[in-house]
């Protein structure tokens, strides 16, 4: 066991290292200018905040995210309750189309998204990249939603239908709250991979659209900078807080059931 558990702590410090390493250096800079020694500033945050460009690049981020979050939390979980609980011709391919995006490589989905726009005449910009985040965020909703499905008893749900209750009424004051936990880890990790997203933002992002992780990879075409470093560390810091805190609410609503 002491093998294993040294084994995996070398894994894992392997793997976040370079994340400690890129936060420390945000706070450096070369005191003197180029080639001298390093001392604390706070420069890079400055610049940051500073940079229009960044600034709108966040903005259509966070847009984006939260709009592609909000419809692909919605479908999935519409999606989730039909496979789960109905019964259909085509079930069974439909659950599988599901898993398409999990284990398609993301160039492939990217250029297949590119091409149907093409095809539809659907112009490159707004309207395409929220479409291509919601391609990719439905599978990871319906897949949480339907686990929590899954372990839910249902007998409560037949409780209220002998109750008088209807359907709507089952939906909204039962079925609803029991599997919130499960739709709020899919909204989160929906918008986690939106907001990271790189691959598929680069074959669907028009002029006007770029994202903040595609305005990152156009400022490393010039060097790393403090500026850089600074912005992948708030970048990482905001995805840390965000997780954090939805768990922690996750697990809390876990607790009062």
């Amino acid at each position: 066991m002491r093998g294993f558990k040294t084994i995996t702590l070398f894994a894992f410090f392997l793997l976040y290292l370079p994340l400690a390493v890129m936060s420390v250096y945000s706070f450096l800079k070369p005191i003197g200018g180029p080639g001298t020694p390093l001392g604390f500033s706070l420069d890079g945050y400055r610049m940051v905040f500073e940079n229009r460009a960044i600034l709108l690049a966040l903005r259509m981020s966070l847009f984006v995210g939260v709009l592609s979050t909000l419809i692909s939390t919605v479908i999935g979980t519409a999606a989730a309750l039909v496979i789960q609980r109905a019964r259909f011709p085509g079930r069974r391919i439909l659950d599988t189309v599901t898993y398409m995006p999990l284990v398609m490589p993301e160039i492939v989905l990217g250029l297949a998204l590119l091409i149907w726009f093409v095809l539809l005449r659907v112009t490159l910009g707004l309207v395409s990249l929220v479409l291509a985040h919601v391609t990719f965020s439905l599978s990871y909703v319906v897949i949480t939603v339907r686990s929590r499905l899954q372990g839910m008893d249902q007998s409560v749900e037949e409780a209220a239908f002998d109750l008088g209750a209807n359907a709507w009424n089952v939906f909204l004051r039962v079925t609803l709250p029991l599997i919130w936990p499960g739709i709020l880890s899919g909204a989160l990790m929906a918008f986690t991979l939106s907001f990271d997203d790189f691959l598929i933002s680069f074959f669907t992002a028009g002029p006007g659209s770029d994202t903040l992780p595609l305005k990152v990879y156009s400022m490393i075409k010039f060097g790393i900078s403090p500026e850089l470093h600074a912005l992948s560390t708030l970048m990482l810091g905001f995805t840390v807080l965000a997780v954090t805190l939805a768990f922690q609410w996750s697990a809390r609503m876990v607790e009062h059931e």
